[in-house]
């Protein structure tokens, strides 16, 4: 294949260990080990994807295997050995790829093939990329191998997901975990690339490719090399074409947009955002984006400007700075878990359009909350989050009032407190006690849940610790707060905990009944009714009272 016709992340593959960016540790520690002779039997890659770890793979081949040595590893006039591994022909330099030849046979061929000693080269090495996709019996087969391989064999693994592998298998390689690259290191190499492909690319343009890469070097590679091949001959990619090739839309424009929902004025806020959508920002990136915008006006006091990685210039940074002094913290908590929420949301609605607008609307309610000229704190018990980040409550904080705790309630105003007058007061002082006066009152609803879905931890005065499971009713605090104080004129606190608790009542007439089932089936009177029908199941058992005829 012509090197020019090739794309720019396979075109400029570092050859050699000089040629890597941002993993010089691992490359001077690979080196020094290879000059001293003590070679591991394998090495273990590990970091994100586009960072080099395959090339890092074929280039610690090709120091092993070059005829020049290590002190002189070829670097343009390549020798037969790194010719071969650089073309992937080498016979004695396998390279495997582990979502395709992941099963225990796969492994066995290899292991067979391993016997037999180099041919052209010094070492015979097997390279295995996304070495974490063997499965279980694959890697078993493997292990006596990678502890003990013959002096001439080598494995080389490279993975994303180190996790899944076997830790049998990690402490038989030398493990190198390789850096996510630094934001101005991959901005000085992308723009030394776009010098050598002439191309016309902005500082601004270049500096977002950095950012959507993440650190990924073959990311920053594949943008660039879309964004010259989406010029006109004599064009300059700037940062707004940028922005429209990548879908990507201009900082400053969030930035005004939030201060525009903390004014409340919705018109302006709906007029930004469609603007945005029509730019072709997806949903989920403009969420992503406002996440983001959160983050640095929570924490932009003890951030730089290079730390927040090219998403923000001088000018955005500083009106950010500006505008965090006058928001109070817990309000963009708040807007934080709105945001979060959301996005979850995005997966389960058919137009995500309307969803952002109604996010953004609901986030001007919340910030219109305010006392004088201040916003207004709204707090949300930390008991009250395991039941929000608890998955099997099937609960969300879409509604702050569903999961607040009653000592953390807002003051409800004076008019309509007054209104909630209790007809006599009413002493509760166990939780037999309030179930019986939820059926005296005709709360049905309310005496359900409390028998069949809540669990009793404690019961003290004007405090309940319950715990639940995930059929309880979302407004079952409210509703017994608000239903405890109409009864009693005094305000009770509902917390949740994470202990068991005691078993529910219904829970416990089930078990009565079913001792009360077992005790009957040991009598002499149901062995007798059996005798004579040996088909019946005995499905109840009614106890009668005292002073009850039993005739």
């Amino acid at each position: 294949m012509n090197n020019n016709s090739k794309v720019l992340a396979l075109k400029y593959r570092p050859q050699n260990f000089d040629a890597l960016i941002g993993q010089d540790v691992v490359a001077e520690t690979i080196i020094n080990s290879i000059k001293a002779d003590k070679i591991p039997n394998a090495y273990l890659f590990n970091g994100i994807r586009g960072i080099g770890k395959t090339t890092t793979a074929r280039i610690v081949a090709k120091a092993l295997n070059c005829k020049n040595g290590i002190d002189n590893l070829c670097k343009e006039n390549f020798c037969d050995n790194c010719e071969g591994i650089v073309n992937s022909s080498h016979i004695d330099v396998m390279e495997i790829d582990g979502a395709s030849t992941n099963s225990v046979e796969n492994v066995r061929e290899l292991i067979e093939f391993s016997r037999y000693a180099p041919t052209t080269s010094k070492y015979k090495i097997f390279i295995i990329d996304e070495v974490h996709m063997l499965s279980k019996q694959a890697f078993n087969a493997l292990l006596k191998t990678l502890e003990e391989p013959p002096e001439y064999l080598k494995f080389i693994f490279a993975t994303t997901e180190i996790k899944k592998i076997p830790i049998t298998v990690v402490s038989r390689c030398q493990r190198f975990d390789l850096s996510r690259i630094k934001s101005s290191e991959l901005l000085d190499f992308i723009k030394k690339i776009k010098d050598k492909e002439n191309g016309r690319v902005t500082d601004d343009a270049l500096k977002l490719i950095v950012k959507i890469s993440e650190g990924s070097v073959r990311d920053a590679l594949s943008l660039l090399d879309r964004a010259l091949l989406s010029l006109d001959e004599g064009k300059e990619l700037d940062l707004n074409l940028a922005q429209k090739i990548f879908g990507y839309f201009d900082k400053s424009q969030l930035i005004d947009l939030f201060e525009l929902i903390l004014k409340g004025e919705e018109t302006k806020v709906i007029s930004i955002y469609r603007k945005i959508y029509d730019q072709g920002v997806e949903p989920k990136v403009f969420i992503n984006d406002f996440l983001e915008l959160l983050y640095y006006f929570k924490n932009i006091n003890s951030l730089t400007l290079e730390s927040t990685n090219f998403s923000l210039n001088d000018e955005e940074f500083s009106k950010i700075k500006n505008l965090s002094n006058q928001i109070d913290s817990e309000v963009l908590i708040l807007f934080w878990q709105f945001a979060i929420s959301s996005l979850e949301e995005l997966d389960i609605v058919s137009n995500q359009h309307l969803s952002i607008e109604m996010f953004l609307i609901r986030l001007m309610h919340l910030s219109s909350v305010k006392s004088e000229n201040n916003i207004e704190k709204v707090e949300v018990d930390l008991k009250s989050e395991n039941l929000v980040n608890n998955k099997e409550t099937k609960l969300t904080s879409k509604t702050i009032n569903q999961i607040k705790n009653i000592a953390q309630e807002e003051k409800t105003k004076p008019e309509v407190q007054t209104e909630i007058k209790a007809e006599k007061k009413i002493n509760i002082n166990a939780f037999e006690d309030l179930i019986e006066i939820c059926s005296k009152k005709k709360e049905i609803k309310l005496k359900y849940e409390l028998e069949k879905n809540v669990n009793l931890v404690k019961f003290e005065k004007n405090r309940i610790e319950i715990s639940f499971n995930e059929s309880l009713d979302k407004d079952f605090v409210k509703d017994l707060s608000s239903k405890l104080f109409e009864w009693t004129s005094e305000r009770w606190i509902i917390t949740f905990s994470k202990l068991k608790g005691q078993m529910s009542v219904k829970d416990k007439e089930k078990n009565v009944k079913n001792q009360l089932i077992d005790e009957m089936k040991n009598s002499e009177i149901f062995k007798s009714v059996m005798d004579k029908f040996p088909d019946a199941e005995l499905i109840d058992v009614n106890s009668k009272k005292d002073g009850v005829d039993n005739d």
